[in-house]
Parts: structure tokens; C-alpha cells; sequence
């Protein structure tokens, strides 16, 4: 197994600053190129994701993302939301966002839990219907475009950072997205490239039929340049800069291509899963992984 080892640049060990904890595999969309695919049901209880989030907090986490999955799929966003007021109102974490579909998002859910989040992120690959059909990204008839824009409606009225994700791939790379994201005005718009990353013999989906080549990717870019909440991000800046937690709260290392699990940070603590991490510290600060993530430092027009 892989060992971290500390950076002389940024610090003596590594902390983890920022965490993406992928808290359960469940989701009503059936997106093509999804790595966090459901192949267990299981999901922490709300007691034990809290104490791991606890020991996060105490080893240095200043941001955390939940994401799945679908994270509003879990008791209807009940549990998400516990999340999110748990470690902005109890531990006090800088950044507290939420990467989802937008499909099952609601005003209520804002009402309870939206002053204790910083940042929603919607993935939306396409501004056309028929294009998020091809992807997956919709569910039955219920129209993907309309849950986007409904998110950034209430983020805009309860005070809530709305950023987009985009997956640049085969369905999407001729898009011309400028006018829509214009509207839209996210704080960020996150463009990634994927690389096949939903593949094996154990993969639910396969994504290689959605995989580009960077010269495609770049051409996306430039067609989107003028964007000025564009922050793309290619395989080489992604596979190693993010540190990911599953559904059980084990690091997966992404260094050999695959995502092979650290035992759980509850089993063992934050600094011995760390070491199995795979986690590229420099690259993190280099992708700008480190910005203006809290609400509270953000000029934000709402």
C-alpha cells in the first residue's frame, strides 16, 4: 500500500484540509461515467459519520463535501442536512458544500438546513434535453434542466454559494454552454475530464464510451474562455489532488488507476488512513484546490 509522504513545501505532515466524503453509493440518476456506483446499499450511522467527521475537524479539515451517490436520496436529505449543520454549527468547519443532481432538492430542505451551507454544486453536462438523456443525468421524464435551475433559485433566495460541475465527454464536446452558464452565474464552473475511470470487471457502468482526448478537452476550454468562473480541470490535476472518503469512511487511493480503500479513519484514526491515501499534497495547492470557500468571505451578489 501506498504511504504519503510529508511536504517540505506546504507542511511537515499532511493534513487533510479538504475532504470529499462520499457518504453512500444510492442515486436516482444513471449517469454513464460514475465511479461512485451503487454497489452496496450501506450507509454510516448518523452517530458514527459524525464522530469520524469529529476526528477529521481535529486533524486539520477546513472544508468537507459530501457527495454520493445522490446525498438528498438518503431520508429525503434529513440525513445530508444533519451533516451539514453538525459541522458548520458544532465543529465549526470553514466550508460545508454538497455536490448533487438537483433533482430532489427542496425549498424545505433550505429552510432547515440552508444557513449552515456554504456552497450546493449541481453536475450538469448538457443544456440539452436529449444530450442528458444519452449522459443519464435525469430520471424518467422529470426534466434534469428544470431541477438546475430551480436549485439556483432558492440557493440565490437563502444565501447559499450555487457552483456548477460539468463532465466534458463525447455527448457534450461540441456544446457551446456560454449564454446558459451567463445566466446562470455560478461561482465556480468546475470542467472535468474523464478517463475511463468506471471501468473492469467489477464496473456497473463502462465509461469509455464517454472518454475524450485532451485535444478535445482543450478545444472545449477555448470555446468557453471568456467564462470567467471556469476552473477545468484535467486527469493529471484530478487523480491524486482530492482526498476521497467512502460510504465507510476509508481514503481511496486513486495512484494505480483504481480506487483501493485505507481502512476506516474510525478503525484507525485520521493519520494512519492518511498513509494510505495516495494523496498528492502539492498537486492540491497547484490545482488551486485552496480558495474563497466559505460564504462568509465571498462577494457574492446574491
Amino acid at each position: 500500500m501506498p504511504t504519503v509522504m510529508p511536504s517540505d513545501e506546504y507542511a511537515e505532515k499532511v493534513v487533510p484540509l479538504s475532504v470529499n466524503y462520499h457518504f453512500t453509493r444510492k442515486c436516482n440518476y444513471k449517469c454513464g461515467f460514475c465511479f461512485h456506483t451503487a454497489k452496496t446499499s450501506f450507509v454510516l450511522p448518523l452517530y458514527d459519520a459524525k464522530r469520524g467527521l469529529e476526528l477529521l475537524k481535529n486533524a486539520g479539515m477546513k472544508k468537507i463535501n459530501f457527495s454520493g451517490g445522490e446525498p438528498f436520496i438518503v431520508k429525503k436529505g434529513a440525513f445530508v442536512g444533519e451533516l451539514v449543520k453538525f459541522c458548520k454549527q458544532t465543529l465549526g468547519v470553514e466550508s460545508v458544500s454538497i455536490v448533487s443532481n438537483g433533482s430532489l432538492v427542496s425549498e424545505r430542505w433550505f429552510e432547515q438546513y440552508g444557513e449552515f451551507l456554504d456552497i450546493l454544486a449541481v453536475s450538469c453536462d448538457s443544456f440539452d434535453a436529449d444530450t442528458n438523456e444519452k449522459i443519464g443525468r435525469q430520471q424518467g421524464q422529470k426534466s434534469h434542466l428544470i431541477s438546475l435551475r430551480s436549485v439556483r433559485r432558492l440557493c440565490a433566495d437563502y444565501k447559499v454559494a450555487f457552483k456548477l460541475n460539468t463532465v466534458v465527454n463525447t455527448h457534450n464536446k461540441e456544446e457551446n454552454m456560454v449564454e446558459e452558464i451567463m445566466q446562470l452565474n455560478p461561482c465556480r464552473w468546475k470542467c472535468l475530464l474523464i478517463d475511463g475511470e468506471n471501468t473492469g470487471p467489477d464496473a456497473l457502468r463502462r465509461a469509455e464510451s464517454f472518454v475524450i482526448t485532451n485535444a478535445e478537452f482543450d478545444e472545449f476550454l477555448r470555446r468557453h474562455k471568456d467564462v470567467e468562473c471556469l476552473v477545468p480541470e484535467s486527469n493529471e490535476k484530478m487523480q491524486n489532488s482530492y482526498l476521497i472518503l467512502d460510504e465507510y469512511m476509508r481514503f481511496l487511493d486513486c495512484t494505480k488507476g483504481a480506487k483501493e480503500p485505507s481502512r476506516s479513519v474510525l478503525d484507525v484514526g485520521v493519520e494512519n488512513a492518511l498513509n494510505f491515501s495516495g494523496f498528492d499534497e502539492k498537486m492540491f495547492f497547484k490545482r488551486g484546490g485552496k480558495y474563497v470557500w466559505s460564504k462568509a468571505d465571498m462577494q457574492l451578489d446574491w
